[in-house]
């Protein structure tokens, strides 16, 4: 299983998520840097994700949404605050109108990934910080935490692909 672990930490109002993969640190890098890969794996599989815009630069923004089963849109926005190639990422994140402006509805968290080389293979750690506990304990409560898990855990096939392609 690609996810190794979830924590859940009220105190330091943050989410962390633990996840190896059987490809090196470049190949999992991709797959955040690549919009038409991103797109495959972020969001649960009953809510695949479309990124429409992606400036993957600091100080860059991507916009998304997800459709939901029922063809319900959830759109989203991040904006890149630090990428240091192909070790660490981070974003903000929080969710937006139609047009991809951000609401500020449910707040912004912030995003922090980290890949590690573990001989041939990846250890990616997912830091998400919020502002408040209240802001946690909402983002859990929409399933957050178990969607993550879904999203990620479709890593793993777009990273045997490319390896057999």
């Amino acid at each position: 299983m690609t996810v190794i672990s979830t924590d859940k930490n009220p105190e330091a109002l943050s989410l962390t998520l633990v996840a190896e993969f059987d490809a090196g640190v470049e190949r999992v890098w991709q797959l955040f840097e690549d919009p038409r890969r991103l797109e495959r794996w972020w969001g649960p599989p009953t809510y695949p994700a479309t990124f429409y815009k992606h400036d993957f630069v600091p100080g860059g923004r991507a916009s998304y949404y997800m459709t939901g089963p029922g063809g319900d849109k959830a759109h989203g926005w991040w904006e890149f605050t630090s990428i240091e190639s192909p070790r660490e990422l981070q974003f903000d994140d929080g969710f937006a109108d139609s047009d991809g402006n951000p609401t500020g509805e449910f707040g912004i968290s912030h995003a922090t990934v980290t890949l590690e080389p573990l001989g041939e293979r990846t250890r990616m750690t997912m830091l998400s910080t919020f502002e408040s506990e209240e802001q946690l304990e909402q983002m859990i409560q929409m399933g957050m935490e178990e969607g993550l898990k879904e999203a990620v855990g479709q890593m793993d096939g777009i990273l045997a692909e490319h390896a057999n392609a």
